[in-house]
């Protein structure tokens, strides 16, 4: 087997047993006196001692409006504490959490809140151009199952989180639970047009967290900088499980991502460690004044989300003292990691691979046609098995049998190559898909959105290369006889407050057809180098990226 593109991932560490309640429960055994969380924006901090109390009180509070085990509890908020708060009171009851983007406008809101079956909405009121008041409004009549409704910096909120903490009622409920009972719904960008609820239990995301953590020698001394958004893996499981499975310190610089903002809570907070997609560095690299920041306590970190440019890599090690910063890569369906870099790796794999499988998962490089595990050195699709794999797509069984084969084998989509010691490049990706600045879009949604517009005849989305984002949506479009040519400002101007903005599409090619095979499918392998020229974005395309 040595030659072909398989790999185990060996660990005499075995995995936890125990649900995320308990789990917090043991870490504020251990470290009662440890920084837990660091809000800088309210200038707030709690020991594991007060979080856990913290904990206990919202989820009373949730018990008190009726939540139960099983049921779907929403989260639409920008980081903060209180998001915190919520994803450990829901675990601790067995409440489903929810994760809903900030970014979502009503279309995709009604969408999740229906599709999910959510009872009870714990929300932000605003955060930047988001009403989120205004948003709910709009659509909760078309949702009657929404029966409860906070708002957080409310007097609805300080009640429920000053609720009289039943540890007895919670106890009753957390021995109940099972480490593979559902505990998390995240939402991913469909291919038929509608994002799919990827369903995890605690063992799928406090393990992952743990391992990826673990990864870094992260321990009870370390404080981890945490920018990356909470309804995401990369916040909430790598970040916030992965720094409570060992007892270390989360630190939120500020509810939305600000590159300043990001160094001055790691210089104030002498954090050990910083979490960022590859535009984040980017950015934090690209302040004048980044050598003003001292930067000198941290250590290591996490690059992970989209595709990592190997010169930003070097950068970050170089200029910002993270001599053991890793790499990692995976999909919110598994948890999400399935590889990462070792922080003790050879400088040239740190920069230019994925690194290598995660403990106790399994991974592999198979021929898309017949199924069959390639040999090393070849291109084939990214497949993993293990613990890490989801439950399955929430109320949706025909895409989660597509996607995860009766062998267990979840089938990633993307194009690898494994090297004859195990490390893995990603290099393409056989699903429609763009990762523009770690958001994960299909195509399709976008194109079901926009043939709403009366004027369009036909679209066809592609991802085009962006040397900030890693991608950006262009738009090809048919317009219907008679009917004026749109821009790509009219186009934006169509999407904007209906859809997301990192769904928004940045290019429009207006066009009398689109390349098609002799079969009469779309080439949009053909539509991307067309754009690439049109565009003008060849040196955007010339980017190295692990």
């Amino acid at each position: 087997m040595s030659g072909l593109s398989y790999a185990s991932g060996p660990s005499s560490t075995p995995l936890l047993g125990e649900t995320i309640g308990e789990k917090l429960e043991l870490t504020t055994s251990q470290f009662p006196d440890r920084d837990a969380l660091v809000d800088m924006d309210s200038n707030r901090r709690w020991t594991y001692t007060q979080l856990n109390e913290a904990v206990d009180k919202v989820a009373t509070g949730l018990l008190d409006l009726g939540v139960t085990t099983g049921d779907r509890v929403g989260m639409w908020s920008p980081n903060t504490p209180e998001w915190m708060l919520t994803q450990y009171a829901t675990a601790k009851i067995g409440a489903i959490l929810v994760n809903i983007n900030p970014a979502y406008r009503s279309h995709e809101l009604a969408y999740v809140l229906k599709q999910a079956g959510i009872e009870t909405l714990v929300s932000a009121e605003s955060f930047k151009t988001s009403d989120y008041r205004a948003l709910v409004d709009e659509v909760k009549d078309d949702c009657p199952q929404l029966r409860n409704i906070i708002y957080v910096g409310t007097p609805e909120w300080d009640a429920l989180a000053a609720t009289a903490a039943d540890a007895s009622r919670i106890n009753d409920i957390l021995v109940t639970l099972d480490r593979d009972d559902p505990i998390n719904i995240q939402y991913t960008s469909g291919t038929t047009g509608f994002p799919k609820g990827a369903t995890l239990s605690h063992l799928n995301i406090l393990n992952n967290g743990r391992y990826l953590t673990a990864g870094q020698d992260i321990t009870e001394q370390d404080k981890i900088c945490v920018p990356v958004p909470f309804y995401h893996c990369f916040g909430m499981v790598m970040g916030n499980l992965g720094a409570m499975v060992h007892g270390a310190c989360v630190v939120i610089p500020a509810p939305g991502f600000d590159p300043s903002l990001t160094l001055e809570a790691v210089q104030a907070e002498k954090c050990t460690a910083l979490y960022g997609v590859p535009t984040m560095f980017i950015a934090m690299l690209a302040l004048p004044n980044i050598g003003d920041y001292d930067l000198s306590s941290l250590r290591t970190g996490c690059m992970a989300g989209s595709p990592c440019p190997v010169e930003v890599m070097k950068r970050v090690i170089a200029e910002m003292n993270m001599e053991e910063v890793t790499i990692a890569y995976g999909m919110t369906e598994t948890s999400p990691v399935s590889t990462q870099t070792g922080k003790d790796d050879a400088i040239d794999l740190r920069v230019s691979t994925v690194g290598r499988v995660h403990p106790h998962v399994q991974v592999k490089i198979i021929d898309p046609a017949t199924g069959r595990t390639v040999p090393r050195g070849e291109t084939g699709e990214f497949c993993t098995r293990g613990y890490s794999v989801m439950v399955g797509y929430w109320e949706d069984p025909e895409k989660t049998a597509a996607a995860i084969d009766s062998a267990g084998w979840m089938h990633t989509g993307d194009l690898g190559v494994m090297d004859d010691n195990g490390y893995l490049n990603i290099v393409g990706r056989l699903k429609d898909l763009v990762i523009r600045g770690g958001e994960n879009v299909y195509p399709r949604e976008i194109e079901e959105f926009l043939y709403s517009h009366p004027d369009i005849a036909d679209v066809q989305v592609v991802g085009v290369p962006d040397l900030k984002y890693g991608e950006e949506l262009c738009a090809w479009i048919q317009m219907r006889d008679g009917a004026t040519p749109l821009d790509a400002a009219a186009v934006r101007d169509y999407c904007t407050g209906r859809l997301a903005h990192y769904k928004i599409p940045r290019y429009v090619v207006i066009a009398d057809e689109f390349p098609m095979t002799v079969t009469g499918k779309v080439r949009k392998i053909e539509m991307r180098a067309t754009s690439i020229e049109k565009l003008g974005l060849e040196d955007a395309a010339k980017t190295r990226t692990a």
